[in-house]
């Protein structure tokens, strides 16, 4: 797959710290509970790390008691992209940037509470926050 940000693995290891290199290059995951951005409750937009593409906004976060930033929708539909991972013996599905190619966590069908049922659940150090203008 070509992606619009396309880099070698060597120029991504020099931009990323060890941490956001195991989880957006090698498809890693970070500790339930330990993310920076699970309890960020301010108005804003959620980016990818590594490249800057809008990803999720603020409207869509929910607690969903996982461990890891939840969202029931991203941005824009086009704005990750969707693969099926067959990784430690069971189906689940990827989450990526569709800019970079960056993992960014998986999808689940588990939230009725939401709009969609959808969860997006999100590495921390997959994205970057920046909170909307005048908002607290």
């Amino acid at each position: 797959m070509t992606y619009e940000v396309s880099k070698s693995q060597e120029q991504w290891r020099a931009e990323l710290s060890p941490e956001e290199f195991a989880v957006l290059r090698q498809a890693g995951t970070e500790r339930p509970w330990t993310g920076e951005l699970l309890e960020e409750q301010r108005v804003g937009t959620y980016a990818c790390r590594a490249c800057g593409a809008e990803l999720f906004q603020a409207e869509t976060k929910f607690d969903s008691h996982c461990g890891w930033p939840s969202f029931y929708a991203p941005r824009e539909q086009d704005a990750v992209e969707l693969i099926e991972d067959r990784s430690l013996g069971m189906v689940r599905t990827e989450v990526r940037c569709a800019r970079c190619g960056s993992h960014l966590g998986h999808l689940f069908d588990d939230a009725p509470q939401t709009p969609t049922g959808d969860r997006y659940c999100m590495n921390s150090v997959s994205l970057t926050f920046a909170a909307q203008e005048g908002a607290s």
